[in-house]
């Protein structure tokens, strides 16, 4: 063996037994991946706190009424409406799952096994699209957004109203058309019914 091969090698098996060096680089990158959860934790619960103001939830019904459609997918976020990176993260509207869609003639039911299901009442319906993105995530395949109000009672004679897109993402996304024209019916047919009883 030459000088220069033996040379080579001892720098090899130098290499190999550095140790203490890969737990030095592990533990670094360790702490970096930890301080970035950290500040995205951070970050979450200040926008929790920023939203203490947006109001409750209506209470989830056993029951969506009289089923119009029903259909499965993942629900991907919600965001004040006509602003897809605002995303709401107040009473559980910010975590992405799986859901269950009931679209009844009372409103539209939205089960999340393991997580926070909601309700969202015929009357608070606005509408709906399909959309290529929600809360900052682009979908290639395409979302169904339901835009829908959260009004909160009068407080000292001020009605406030919170409106919201929801986006899901269904098994099967040939569905989305068919959920906006059903969502587009319930919601003109409220608003009809509204006009007419501030007629009367």
């Amino acid at each position: 063996m030459t000088g220069g091969t033996a040379a080579l090698l001892a720098q090899e098996q130098a290499r190999v037994a550095n140790w203490p060096g890969y737990i030095g680089w592990t533990v670094g990158l360790l702490l970096v991946i930890g301080l970035v959860y950290w500040l995205m934790r951070q970050g979450w619960n200040w926008r929790r706190t920023l939203q203490s103001g947006i109001p409750p939830l209506p209470a989830v019904p056993e029951r969506a009424g009289r089923t119009i459609l029903e259909t499965s997918g993942r629900y991907h976020g919600t965001t004040t409406a006509g602003n897809w990176l605002d995303r709401v993260v107040a009473h559980g509207l910010g975590t992405r799952s799986r859901a269950d869609l009931t679209l009844g003639e009372n409103g539209l039911l939205v089960q999340r096994p393991g997580d926070v299901d909601f309700w969202i009442p015929a009357e608070h319906l606005t509408g709906a699209r399909t959309d290529s993105g929600i809360a900052g995530k682009v979908v290639p395949s395409g979302l169904l957004v339901v835009t829908w109000t959260l009004p909160q009672a009068p407080a000292g004679g001020t009605s406030v109203v919170t409106e919201l897109d929801s986006g899901f993402r269904f098994d099967h996304p040939d569905e989305h058309a068919a959920w906006v024209e059903a969502v587009a019916q319930i919601a003109t047919r409220t608003t009809t019914k509204k006009t007419e009883e501030a007629a009367s």
